[in-house]
């Protein structure tokens, strides 16, 4: 009894025993490993961490997906992107010049592109020292559409580079470059191809461009000239520094392929091996360049002149203004009288001088009156209303009708008038 309680007491089952078979030994328990501390706290913490995962799991993928937009945002942000301005070598659109850029690139050219003054100054000096050993020094393209640039700007960038290429120049960039270029008009109308007829050698080598909406110069050096024109698409300098392109399309990535354009603008640009791309913007613009405001062009006298006018303004205002009283208040539903309305409507168009409105009025309700009077009922027509009038108090139809149907013109025809109409009702009402 012993021995059986004390096992009880340990927890051990006990096991009842039928004879005549072997009694079989209890299991004894497996060894257990022990565990480390460490262990044990990295596990729990793998199991705290996925059990807020599972309790979070909207939150957590929201999070996810919204760094992922934002990574995706940052890196399209900071990668190099295109712009849409025209003959830009970042523009892969039509009137972009992306194309020309790249292939210049393929063939060697060192292409940078500037859009402010001192930027183009800058990438120059370094084309130059970049080219010191060469005999052709950097390439400047300039494509001033807009006129940003002044007289002395681009003076300065003629010195600064040994070719310039000016894409469409304004009369005030060909003064300042003073080399005896200047506007001839444009290409004629149904024109879509010209030939060089010259003996320049990059033309020559070229053939015929596009030359739709394009325009002309005259030059000591010319090509593309239209027959009877005064001048030519591409002109040049005695000293071969300068060159003067008249149209756009033929850099355009739309029109790069068409005719000779790919070839003419690859030798005209191509010549060295250093090109600096200048389109300038509003930030080109001096101080000097700036239009004047009408603050600027009006004459001294309109200062005073424009305070007079306001103190008038407010005198005429304060003079014809409508000056109210008080508000009045009425308990509701408020009873307005037939006459008052009558009254308000009569000063209204007194006020306005509406003679014809208030005739209309004074005969519509003439005509009402009298069919009530002769029991014509409310539908009756007017002629049916003059001619009942007219026999009931004997009178001729035209003399009734002139009565009714009078246009007064003045305010003193109208009194009379409406006299008149007030005689006939009471001589309708009398008989």
């Amino acid at each position: 009894m012993t021995s059986v309680a004390g096992s009880k007491a340990q927890g051990t089952p006990e096991t009842p025993h039928v004879p005549g078979t072997p009694q079989t030994p209890p299991p004894s328990e497996a060894p257990r490993t022990p565990e480390t501390p460490g262990r044990s706290s990295a596990r729990r913490a793998a199991l705290t961490v996925t059990a807020w995962i599972r309790r979070h799991r909207t939150w957590t993928v929201l999070c996810l997906i919204s760094a992922v937009g934002v990574g995706l945002t940052i890196a399209a942000l900071l990668s190099p992107h295109g712009d849409g301005f025209p003959l830009s070598t970042r523009n892969a659109a039509p009137d972009g010049a992306r194309a020309v850029a790249e292939i210049l690139r393929s063939q060697g050219v060192d292409v940078r592109q500037t859009d402010n003054f001192p930027a183009t100054m800058s990438a120059l000096d370094d084309a130059a020292e970049s080219s010191a050993d060469d005999e052709t020094g950097p390439t400047l393209l300039l494509y001033d559409r807009n006129g940003y640039l002044d007289q002395e700007q681009v003076q300065t960038l003629q010195r600064a580079t040994d070719r310039l290429v000016v894409v469409t120049p304004r009369l005030n960039t060909l003064n300042a470059l003073g080399s005896g270029i200047r506007p001839a008009g444009v290409v004629p109308a149904g024109v879509a191809t010209l030939d060089p007829g010259c003996g320049m050698e990059d033309p020559a080598s070229a053939g015929s461009v596009t030359a739709e909406s394009g325009y002309l110069y005259t030059a000591p050096r010319v090509c593309y000239e239209p027959a009877g024109g005064p001048g030519g698409l591409y002109a040049g300098s005695e000293d071969r520094r300068l060159t003067v392109l008249g149209s756009t399309q033929i850099l355009s990535n739309d029109l790069l392929d068409d005719h000779g354009n790919a070839a003419l603008a690859l030798r005209t640009l191509g010549a060295s091996d250093q090109l600096v791309w200048y389109l300038p913007d509003i930030s080109d613009v001096t101080a000097a360049d700036t239009p004047q405001t009408l603050d600027d062009l009006a004459p001294p006298w309109v200062d005073f002149l424009g305070l007079w006018l306001a103190f008038i303004a407010v005198l005429a205002m304060l003079w014809r203004g409508r000056r109210l009283g008080p508000l009045v208040f009425e308990p509701l539903p408020v009873v307005v009288k037939a006459v008052e309305t009558a009254e308000g409507r009569a000063r209204l168009y007194h006020d306005a001088h509406a003679v014809d409105r208030a005739a209309d009025n004074l005969r519509a309700g003439t005509l009402v009156r009298l069919a009530w009077l002769l029991r014509l009922g409310p539908e009756a027509e007017s002629t049916a209303i003059v001619d009942a009038a007219a026999r009931h108090v004997g009178r001729t139809t035209e003399e009734t009708a002139r009565v009714l149907e009078a246009r007064p013109r003045t305010e003193s025809e109208l009194v009379r008038w409406a006299q008149q109409l007030e005689t006939l009702e009471k001589e309708v009402t009398a008989r």
